[in-house]
C-alpha cells in the first residue's frame, strides 16, 4: 500500500493576539501550507511578517490569502465591489505580501480567497474571473484553492492557473455539498474528534458526511483546519 500523503492549511495572520501568544505558531507545527491574511480582512506589515518568518522556521509553503477589504466584518459579509475593483484588491494584497516575503527568501506558493470573497467567487463566475486575472497580472505561478468540486476551480484552470482543490475539516457541509452558513447551529465541528474522523474520511475515502446523515464525494487536494 503507497503512502498516504495531503496537504494541510490553516488561515494564519488574523489575529495579533494569536501572534503573540504563540498559537499560531504551535499551529503552524501541524500544518504543511499557510493562508497569509495580506491587508484586506486582517493583517498588516508586521502581522504578515511575522508569520512568513514563523512559516519559514517550520518549513511551511506561504499563500495569500485575499479577502474583502472589510475589516469590520472579518471580510464575512459579501461585498457589492465591481469585479474590476475586486481584482485591483486582491492585486494589492498579493502584492503586499509578496514584498515582505521576497527579502527573506521566501516566494509566495499558493493564493487562497478568504471568507465570502471565497463563497462569492463559487457563485459568480465575473468574481472568480476578477480573482484569476489579479493572480495572473501579478504571481502567476501561484496555484489557485477553490472548494472541491466548484465550478471555480475550472475556470481557473481554463485561465491557465494551477489549482488544489480544497476540503474542510472543521466545517460541516450542506446535503448539496455547500458548507453550512456560519450563523446556523453544527455549522463547525468543534469536537476535535469529530473534526479528525470528517479529514480523514476525506483523505482516505473522498467522503464527508453531509448535515442529513448522507454521504458526499470530495476528492481534495488539501485540507484546512481552522485555529
Amino acid at each position: 500500500m503507497s503512502d498516504l500523503w495531503i496537504d494541510l492549511n490553516a488561515d494564519l495572520g488574523e489575529s495579533e493576539e494569536s501572534l503573540a501568544n504563540g498559537a499560531d505558531f504551535e499551529l503552524m507545527r501541524y500544518i504543511t501550507s499557510a493562508n497569509v491574511a495580506c491587508g484586506g480582512h486582517a493583517g498588516d506589515e508586521r502581522t504578515m511578517r511575522e508569520t512568513v518568518i514563523s512559516a519559514q522556521k517550520l518549513n511551511v509553503a506561504v499563500g495569500a490569502h485575499p479577502g474583502y477589504p472589510d475589516r469590520t466584518n472579518f471580510g464575512r459579509t459579501e461585498s457589492l465591489m465591481a469585479p474590476p475593483e475586486i481584482e485591483a484588491s486582491v492585486r494589492d494584497q498579493i502584492a503586499a505580501l509578496a514584498a515582505i516575503a521576497a527579502p527573506l527568501g521566501v516566494q509566495l506558493v499558493h493564493c487562497k480567497p478568504h471568507g465570502a470573497l471565497y463563497h462569492a467567487a463559487n457563485k459568480s463566475a465575473e468574481i472568480a474571473a476578477a480573482i484569476g486575472r489579479a493572480v495572473l497580472e501579478s504571481e502567476e505561478q501561484l496555484i489557485m484553492v477553490g472548494q472541491a468540486g466548484s465550478s471555480t476551480l475550472t475556470l481557473w484552470e481554463s485561465m491557465g492557473l494551477s489549482c488544489a482543490a480544497e476540503a474542510f475539516a472543521d466545517r460541516a457541509y450542506e446535503p448539496d455539498s455547500i458548507l453550512r452558513k456560519r450563523m446556523l447551529p453544527g455549522a463547525l465541528l468543534e469536537d476535535p474528534a469529530k473534526a479528525a474522523r470528517q479529514a480523514l474520511d476525506i483523505a482516505t475515502r473522498n467522503i464527508a458526511v453531509a448535515t442529513d446523515g448522507s454521504e458526499l464525494r470530495v476528492a481534495a487536494n488539501t485540507i484546512c483546519i481552522h485555529s
